[in-house]
């Protein structure tokens, strides 16, 4: 399991989700519940092993390659938690940069990036521009383009109930900013 940010938390969220077993009105002793704290501190572990990491730090090692097209990582599944009700959001992001004097990145990095970032309490749109400035304050490319599809169990097993509904989100930094270079862009996302 990857290291994670909350080492000493585990007894703490034991004891707290006791107490919510108890604020339902069941039992945390029973057969059913009994060590449902323990294993909720290490799913919550997991789940937030992205707090108070710099994503930064998987973007360090990089190549001269002389690469001026754009690259694009595709399909990268995720799941994060949602800040307002905590219960999870997951879809697929799309990341692509066009480098600067042929600077690039081995491609698992910006997958690290992506997983370092929903590892932690998040909101969709946040999420969307804290992985585009990532890439670009670290890589500085001419340009960084983010999109993130993603369900999102606040809405669809609680409050309007929509099973199947996405939310859709982008973030353009540089060149993409420019309607032709996002265009090509998004051909690529169609590819």
């Amino acid at each position: 399991m990857p290291e994670t940010a909350l080492p000493d938390a585990t007894n703490a969220i034991e004891s707290a989700f006791r107490q919510i077993i108890q604020a339902i009105g069941d039992n945390p002793d029973r057969d059913g519940l009994r060590g449902t704290p323990a294993r909720i501190a290490k799913m919550y572990a997991e789940l937030f092993r992205g707090v108070g990491v710099d994503p930064r730090r998987d973007l360090t090692v990089e190549f001269d390659l002389a690469h001026d097209g754009i690259v694009v990582l595709k399909d990268v599944p995720f799941h994060s938690m949602c800040e307002h009700h905590f219960l999870p959001f997951f879809g697929v992001v799309h990341v692509g940069y066009r480098p600067a004097n042929g600077r690039v990145v081995g491609i698992s990095k910006l997958a690290r990036v992506v997983a370092t970032l929903s590892h932690r309490p998040q909101i969709q749109e946040r999420l969307t521009d804290q992985i585009a400035d990532a890439i670009a304050d670290v890589l500085e490319p001419l340009g960084v383009g983010v999109v993130l599809s993603a369900s999102h169990q606040c809405v669809e097993m609680r409050g309007v109930e929509k099973p199947g509904s996405r939310v859709v989100t982008s973030a353009f930094r540089g060149c993409f900013e420019d309607p032709i270079q996002r265009a090509e862009f998004w051909n690529l996302l169609r590819a």
